[in-house]
């Protein structure tokens, strides 16, 4: 990923030098399993630690790698140039170049989930502050873009901090389905290396032995794992649309935190552009672009092909950088967001009442009206709202057939605001415990 949408702690996990080093330990400690069961010299598996604190020379691999054409073999003759030809004898001993890649490709994932969560839980922390904030801030609630009824800032901000903590389950579910290793040679059968290998170099990396692999792990895991990467990044660009939306110069019910000397546009000076939320949703698109090929990497033919290999050595890294960068940008834009309550007020109040509308309607057939007149009664003085720029509740007052029914008490209180705020806490509590 480009280095305008990369935080350097994630792009360090996909570093030649960090993948190289992790190819290391698990060649050091499948040494030692075998050691431990006596299949090769305890010497020997000694031996390789010597390169513990080596800095593994890239130029040099690839400088190898460029007459083998192949890049584990390139690290392990470079390894052997470290610690020397007879101590590297039995590096890789019943191994395959799956049990390097595959295994080091689920730690990566594991360590780039960690820090995912750790992003997704400064979006949360944002997002529950903004909605006690605003737990009583009412404002107006669309469907379709137009208004519907009345609702509140806070809860917005609610709905979103429950949809992002669904998220961060999934996180944590994929996590654990992506934390496998397999050490089990060639086509996954142990015929030429012990199980107890896999078993001890998956328990010194963290993870779980996979229960069966062909000459890779299965790339269902990956596919699920891309997949909620995915899904939280449509609930980014959902919370994105949002705020773009209330940015809109005739909306204006919040903005972006716009700083002293930003420019929002090279000809018009006056502008104030929601840049950062309209940069997530590009974001979010390139992160969903990896699913497709995720899930396509699941069909392999028989045992392995590499089908699935250039795929992950672009997805691994670009979805994980790009994703850790857009929830921290979108935790920065939540915690500096600028919320404009009177603003909420008047567009609410735009057309007069007219929000008002299923109360109304829900009187009239309490007070004993079909639902087929109510509906007709309400919508006949709603459209005078929309059409003339009339008073919805002067209107419901002066038509005879609405006061036929309700009394004018009786329709006053029918525009009470806090109505509709009422069940406030009781959402709340539901979200946040």
């Amino acid at each position: 990923m480009i280095p305008r949408y990369s935080r350097p702690e994630m792009v360090s996990i996909w570093s030649p030098e960090t993948r190289f080093k992790i190819w290391f330990e698990i060649e050091a400690h499948a040494c030692d399993a075998q050691a431990a069961i006596g299949v090769i010299p305890k010497a020997n598996a000694e031996a390789v630690w010597k390169a513990k604190d080596a800095t593994f020379n890239v130029a040099r691999i690839d400088e190898i790698e460029a007459v083998t054409k192949h890049d584990v073999i390139a690290f392990l003759t470079h390894l052997a140039e470290i610690i020397g030809n007879d101590e590297a004898r039995f590096v890789h001993q019943g191994m395959t170049s799956s049990d390097v890649l595959d295994t080091t490709f689920n730690i990566q994932l594991c360590r780039a989930s960690d820090l995912l969560l750790v992003a997704m839980d400064r979006v949360l922390a944002a997002l529950k502050t903004r909605a006690f904030e605003h737990k009583d801030t009412i404002r107006i609630g669309r469907s379709h873009g137009i208004h519907a009824e009345p609702t509140t800032m806070g809860l917005t901000f609610a709905r979103f901090y429950a949809e992002m903590a669904r998220g961060r389950a999934r996180l944590v579910a994929a996590r654990a389905e992506i934390a496998t290793g397999a050490i089990s040679g060639a086509v996954g059968t142990f015929a030429n290396i012990d199980p107890s290998v896999e078993e001890h170099v998956c328990k010194m990396l963290g993870l779980a032995p996979e229960p069966i692999s062909t000459q890779v792990i299965p790339r269902d895991r990956h596919a699920m794992f891309f997949a909620t990467l995915g899904v939280i990044a449509s609930s980014i660009e959902n919370i994105a649309t949002e705020i773009r939306h209330m940015q809109r110069t005739e909306v204006l019910e919040a903005e972006e935190f716009f700083s002293p000397g930003q420019k929002g546009s090279s000809a018009m000076p006056h502008k104030r552009n929601p840049v950062l939320t309209e940069n997530l949703t590009g974001l979010a698109r390139l992160v969903r672009s990896a699913v497709t090929p995720a899930l396509e990497n699941v069909a392999l033919w028989h045992e392995r092909d590499i089908s699935h290999s250039s795929v992950e050595r672009a997805i691994g890294p670009d979805t994980t950088i790009t994703l850790d960068f857009a929830l921290h940008r979108l935790a920065g834009v939540v915690e500096k967001l600028v919320v404009y309550p009177e603003n909420m007020l008047r567009n609410m109040n735009k057309f007069k009442g007219l929000v008002m509308s299923q109360r109304v309607l829900l009187a009239l057939t309490q007070a004993g009206v079909s639902r087929e007149d109510s509906y007709r009664l309400v919508q006949r003085n709603a459209m005078k709202v929309w059409e003339k720029g009339a008073d919805f509740k002067t209107e419901l007052l002066a038509d005879p057939e609405v006061t036929a029914a309700l009394s004018p008490a009786e329709i006053e209180e029918k525009f009470d605001l806090g109505y509709h705020t009422k069940h406030v806490d009781t959402i709340f509590a539901r979200v946040f415990g």
